[in-house]
């Protein structure tokens, strides 16, 4: 299985942001994670399209854009045409949620699902063969610096034992108080993708942190 580390620039100093896509890159980074929030399905607003196109335009690695927004589907086309490289929508926030994975893979992107802590696997059951990864937030989603919570490991088990016995090569994807101390817990559950805002933008050595996450992640895979 191949892992990867995806820096949120959530907790990034937006005031320097190209300087801080190059200084992750630098260090590592495999994906650059960009969390657009809408005031509505989270409490807090982020970004939109514009800032994604900007971030694209100096990045090196794939944009991974998770939309926590309501009505995801009207905004799908804009995020694709704006540069994002993966797309992840919510469960909660897309009824439809076969129809916009295939919309998202029909932009030549890859579809991604996200469920929120309390929400169940059973949400994207049936959509897990259309979509290229699930995205389990392992904290309440809608502000950065948050404590893990430690229920998810269990939850991450459960769906790769689940993707296993359906034979899918889906990533997992985790987000919310991943930091390189605790980074073994998740990827021994089975999460490959490994989402970290303020566990590497808090760090003073972005190169130092991310190259023990790693080592971390070797040790536990």
């Amino acid at each position: 299985m191949d892992y990867y580390i995806a820096p949120s620039l959530l907790s990034a100093d937006f005031g320097r942001l190209a300087e801080e896509v190059r200084a992750v890159e630098k260090a590592g980074a495999d994906l650059l994670h960009v969390d657009v929030m809408d005031g509505r399905f989270v409490p807090n607003i982020t970004i939109g399209p514009p800032v994604v196109a900007a971030i694209k335009g100096c990045a090196a690695v794939p944009v991974d854009v998770h939309l926590m927004i309501v009505e995801p589907e009207r905004y799908l086309d804009a995020f694709a045409e704006a540069g994002a490289d993966v797309i992840t929508v919510h469960a909660e926030a897309a009824p439809h949620l076969q129809r916009a994975a295939a919309r998202i893979r029909e932009l030549g992107k890859k579809a991604g699902v996200a469920l929120n802590p309390s929400t169940s696997l059973s949400a994207v059951e049936w959509v897990l063969s259309d979509v290229d990864m699930v995205l389990l937030m392992t904290v309440n989603p809608g502000f950065g610096g948050q404590a893990y919570l430690p229920a998810m490991t269990g939850k991450i088990e459960l769906l790769r034992s689940q993707l296993s016995r359906a034979g899918l090569a889906v990533d997992i994807q985790v987000d919310g108080g991943i930091k390189a101390d605790n980074v073994s817990e998740v990827v021994r559950a089975g999460a490959n993708v490994i989402v970290s805002g303020s566990g590497i933008f808090g760090t003073k050595d972005y190169g130092k942190t991310i190259a023990e996450m790693r080592q971390n992640i070797r040790r536990a895979s």
